[in-house]
């Protein structure tokens, strides 16, 4: 399934959005040199940014139908713990735990091929519309063009 919106930075990392519906969410990814650091297993940025876009479309997950139609949302503070090594294909589970009109409070796990979990995270986010830059220069959510078969979803 394609992400909701466009990330370029995910989509270069190969993060694939396998489901979010319900306050939860799942993303694979396929690890490769890459993704490795200099003790050739998955670098630690990496599986903060997975387990960052899984709560993130969690989060998104309520808003609106389709699941990620209404406001975007920015990451105000994530917490994470790493377990083991991370190599392989790599599986991340997002949480939505509790949300309020303005922030959402999720969690996420990050599982290797045996299901063993490879690291754990906590974090809080706000629900937006569109961002200020440094230039005071409003960003709107760079959402996907409708495919022409999805009723405006984007394709599968």
């Amino acid at each position: 399934m394609d992400f909701p919106v466009e990330i370029p930075f995910v989509e270069d990392l190969g993060l694939e959005l396998v489901s979010f519906e319900n306050g939860a969410s799942e993303l694979v990814l396929d690890t490769s040199t890459r993704h490795q650091n200099s003790f050739k297993v998955v670098h630690g940025g990496v599986s903060m940014t997975l387990l960052d876009v899984a709560m993130a479309h969690a989060a998104r997950s309520m808003n609106g139908e389709p699941p990620g139609s209404g406001p975007g949302v920015v990451t105000i503070e994530m917490k994470t713990s790493f377990m083991r090594p991370g190599t392989g294909r790599l599986r991340c589970l997002g949480r939505l735990l509790h949300r309020t009109a303005t922030m959402a409070f999720c969690d996420g796990e990050i599982l290797d091929a045996q299901g063993q979990r490879i690291a754990h995270a906590t974090g809080t986010f706000k629900y937006v519309r569109a961002v200020a830059t440094a230039a005071r220069e409003i960003k709107p959510l760079a959402r996907r063009e409708p495919g022409p078969f999805e009723g405006g979803r984007g394709s599968d």
